[in-house]
């Protein structure tokens, strides 16, 4: 007869101290313009995988890189920059 047994990891994976820190909530937080620039990059680069991009394509790509690059910039240089939605 084998014995059902409970994983302890699985069944406490959400227990209350397993909630991220402030510190690492505030890293998150800094991170995301990175994060959201390269997200839009990875939008941009999804668009053209299975079709030739046009100008219009090239150009989005081209603003996504810059984007990307600007959001490391300022994530390395400390600068704290606001970013609105899609453009």
């Amino acid at each position: 007869m084998n014995h059902i047994v409970t994983v302890q990891d699985a069944v406490t994976a959400f227990a209350d101290f397993m909630e991220p820190t402030d510190a690492e909530l505030d890293a998150i937080e800094r991170e995301m313009p990175v994060i959201s620039a390269e997200m839009d990059l990875l939008d941009a680069q999804i668009v053209v995988i299975d079709r030739t991009p046009t100008e219009l394509d090239e150009r989005r790509i081209r603003r996504a890189r810059r984007r990307v690059l600007a959001a490391h910039r300022d994530q390395v240089n400390g600068t704290v920059v606001q970013t609105g939605g899609a453009a």
